[in-house]
């Protein structure tokens, strides 16, 4: 086993190279052993190698005297559910989130949903079966036992209940569910609403992604988004929703095909939920801060900044009770979900928000989109770690030169202000987070500024040219290139 799997916040590598299917057996005993659990649920995502790969986990756990809660074939948000209802001490699902199809993993819990991270003991398991621990039976000799549970009922109850599907009405949509579990989930969500589905991409569950384009279930790829773009401007359709193949995260793209950035629907939901609740915290990451920081303060909720990754915005949440989470990825957690990211809850919310104020998804945000616009978020690959951490290096070294650097404490990568007129905001305000991606080899670059969309096309392309002229290979088209192709 490659112990590089081991992420930050989960266990990700390529299927037969980076390890194989009793590596997660070994991985099972490992958890069991570290946590002493004696009930963990189980489940997997739609991949061809997660069947094979769930059987090895419920092994190992069984083998070490834990029994297991058989979820099946589910979503990651469904796994957070599923612990936090049955009360289990932990849980797994075998998943690669976004990936391609050769790639595969775990996210691991422990208790109400708390998942492993670099904080929280997943290198503790990591170093566990690197040194070969025995794995002692937990309960004695016998081995821990095996039952199927059926919680898909409880848990379309649970999601329900953030909205009244009687205020929807009716809109016609489009849903990409690329080859994972959200459709069927939208479906009977909304059967019994108004709510009609114009436009079907990828519902059927297919763990292959061979008929997605690339083969990559990701919603932010270019050739993906344009395929959800297209779609939403030859069905007419009021709007269009796209998960990623494991379905925690969700995306929006108004009524004429445009994508809308996590940041702004962050800001949206925030809204939303600080009206409904008379105030509270809201947490969100250091890529893009400025549409989020004024929709908080303006409806009198505190704002938080905490770095990127679900389990550190998790913890946040815990530690500060916070009311709401939300990731420029197009993560959204919520206070009464447990403190974990789901991708339906936003779906129903944006869709109830949209009924009772009786607008169009682009009329609620294209004044974010004028005062608050946003490079979107931008990757360069490089060949070596080394050659990541020299680029960082030379964008620190390049602010000499550019005028009155304010640097933010180091949350989550480089994030660098540019404030105009006697330090304060203005027209001539900039700013840009530069962080290294916990989960591929590459560098993230976002730019926003203060309603002056000429300064971010110029101050983005500046620093791309910087990140490419040292090596960095730009793999995202910028978001003008984009508009200007349709």
């Amino acid at each position: 086993m490659n112990l590089e799997i081991f992420k930050a916040y989960d266990i990700r590598g390529i299927f037969g190279v980076d390890f194989e299917p009793k590596d997660f057996y070994g991985i099972a005993c490992a958890y069991a052993n570290c946590f002493h659990p004696k009930t963990v649920a189980v489940g997997h995502d739609v991949r061809e190698s997660s069947p094979q790969l769930w059987q090895q986990v419920a092994a190992g756990f069984q083998d070490s005297g834990v029994n297991v809660l058989n979820l099946g074939q589910i979503s990651t948000d469904m796994l957070y559910f599923a612990v936090a209802h049955y009360q289990a001490d932990g849980g797994v699902t075998i998943s690669a989130s976004h990936n391609p199809a050769m790639y595969n993993g775990m996210k691991l819990v422990r208790q109400h949903g708390v998942p492993l991270s670099a904080d929280t003991g997943i290198f503790k398991v990591r170093d566990a079966v690197k040194n070969g621990i025995a794995f002692e039976k937990q309960n004695g000799h016998d081995s821990g036992t095996c039952r199927s549970i059926q919680f898909l009922d409880a848990y379309l109850s649970h999601l329900r209940s953030f909205v009244d599907l009687g205020q929807l009405s009716k809109n016609r949509i489009v849903i990409n569910a690329n080859g994972g579990l959200a459709g069927q989930i939208a479906e009977r969500l909304l059967a019994d609403t108004p709510i009609q589905v114009c436009e079907h991409l990828f519902v059927e569950p297919d763990g292959s992604f061979a008929q997605i384009p690339a083969g990559r279930p990701d919603p932010l790829r270019p050739e993906n988004r344009e395929l959800t773009t297209e779609a939403v401007r030859q069905t007419g359709a009021d709007l269009a929703v796209a998960w990623d193949a494991d379905a925690d995260r969700c995306f929006f793209f108004d009524e004429t095909g445009a994508f809308v950035e996590g940041c702004y629907i962050t800001a949206l939901l925030a809204e939303c939920l600080l009206q409904r609740e008379d105030g509270g915290g809201v947490i969100f990451d250091p890529r893009a801060v400025w549409a989020v920081e004024n929709a908080v303060i303006s409806a009198g909720g505190i704002p938080i900044l905490n770095r990127c990754g679900h389990s550190f915005i998790k913890a946040r949440m815990r530690k500060t009770g916070a009311l709401f989470a939300g990731e420029a990825s197009g993560h959204y957690y919520f206070r009464d979900n447990f403190y974990a990211d789901n991708g339906m809850i936003p779906f129903l919310m944006v869709l109830e928000y949209l009924s009772v104020i009786r607008t169009s998804l682009a009329e609620s945000v294209n004044h974010l989109r004028s005062e608050y616009p946003v490079s979107g978020e931008i990757n360069f690959s490089f060949e070596t770690d080394e050659q990541i951490r020299d680029a960082l290096d030379a964008i620190n070294d390049t602010l000499q030169c550019w005028r009155n650097p304010c640097i933010e404490a180091p949350i989550d990568g480089l994030s660098i202000r540019f404030l105009s007129g006697a330090g304060k905001p203005g027209r001539d305000s900039w700013r840009f987070n530069l962080r290294e991606s916990n989960t591929e080899p590459l560098l993230r670059l976002n730019v926003e500024t203060l309603a002056n969309e000429d300064l971010l096309i110029e101050k983005t392309v500046k620093i791309s040219e910087k990140l490419e002229g040292i090596g960095g290979k730009r793999e995202t088209k910028f978001r003008w290139e984009s508009e200007n192709s349709t």
